[in-house]
């Protein structure tokens, strides 16, 4: 699996369209095309839409953003989407995960579970499956052969349940193409993805990861994060390099909605030439764009507000979903 700075051929989404998670669904949409124009700045972008949604997506999207029509349960393209591995040699395929709605959160999920393969067979690249439950979002990687994923998810009961670390792991390295995988402990008290990866770690160079940082001693996830951070500590990737820490904050002082709302600056997507990552009008926007440029000092920073995407669980990194050119 190639990491998610290396070259694009595009990026995927998926149209909102689970009610129950989106309070107000037109404003969310909007934040979806906010962003999808966004991407759009730096790669081509496809657009899964259900049947009944094709008029307003193309009406409001426009006519630079590529649409496919099919049946969709909900919006998470990193999650129901493939992972996407390269051969070296030309070569593109991809992995179908099992998915089950973050351990059978929301019903249905058939539709979203089938998603992957739809992707994959209109790219028109072989398949691998996996029994594994698994979701893009609960790993990352540096496109060296190291893996970073958290003990809080894919072992979670919700999940896994017959499955052992070992063996979790073993399917990992398998899928993915993997030499190594460094498991964080993650975040029990996080219950909508219980967990994931790409909201406390990322991959951001080989043999370099940016954190979220602990925040003050009083934050609700403070010893959570510092337990994290201290799993890092003195780690090697698959080519025994130490792993450096580059610390960020996220955007605590955000006026929130609900106990889902996502405030995490992880939570940002690498695209070609660029990154777009979510602003939520506070003085940690500005901190956390200088932490990503100086990471980045080539790249270019686009910046999308995104309230009405973090009300429901998750940012921009959760609503897409990375086809590397082969």
């Amino acid at each position: 699996m190639p990491a998610e700075w290396a070259l694009h051929e595009r990026s995927w989404m998926m149209w909102p369209c689970r009610v129950e998670v989106w309070p107000d669904m037109l404003a969310t949409k909007k934040d979806y095309v906010s962003v999808a124009h966004a991407i759009r700045e730096f790669e081509p972008l496809t657009m899964a839409v259900n049947p009944a949604d094709e008029t307003e997506a193309r009406s409001m999207l426009g006519s630079d953003i590529d649409i496919v029509v099919t049946s969709l349960d909900d919006s998470w393209a990193r999650d129901a989407g493939p992972c996407f591995l390269t051969d070296g040699k030309g070569k593109l395929a991809g992995v179908n995960f099992s998915f089950n709605a973050w351990g059978g959160k929301y019903d249905p999920f058939d539709a979203d579970e089938a998603f992957s393969g739809f992707v994959l067979s209109q790219t028109g690249v072989g398949q691998y499956s996996s029994k594994l439950v698994a979701e893009g979002g609960g790993v990352s990687v540096d496109g060296e052969g190291t893996i970073l994923t958290t003990e809080s998810c894919f072992p979670n009961s919700n999940r896994n349940s017959c499955w052992s670390i070992a063996e979790i792991e073993e399917e990992l390295l398998e899928m993915l193409g993997g030499e190594k995988v460094i498991w964080l402990p993650g975040n029990v008290e996080e219950t909508e993805t219980d967990g994931h990866v790409d909201g406390i770690a990322v991959f951001v160079r080989p043999g370099a990861v940016l954190i979220e940082n602990a925040g003050n001693p009083g934050d609700e996830f403070h010893d959570i994060m510092n337990a994290n951070i201290a799993a890092l500590e003195d780690q090697l990737d698959a080519k025994g390099r130490k792993i450096e820490m580059v610390t960020i904050p996220e955007a605590s002082d955000a006026v929130t909605s609900g106990d889902k709302f996502c405030t995490s600056y992880i939570n940002s997507y690498l695209v070609n030439g660029g990154i777009v990552m979510p602003k939520y009008d506070v003085a940690t926007d500005d901190v956390a764009r200088e932490a990503f440029q100086t990471i980045f000092p080539e790249r270019r920073i686009v910046q999308v507000s995104i309230n009405n995407i973090a009300l429901g669980g998750g940012g921009i990194h959760c609503i897409t979903q990375q086809q590397p050119v082969a």
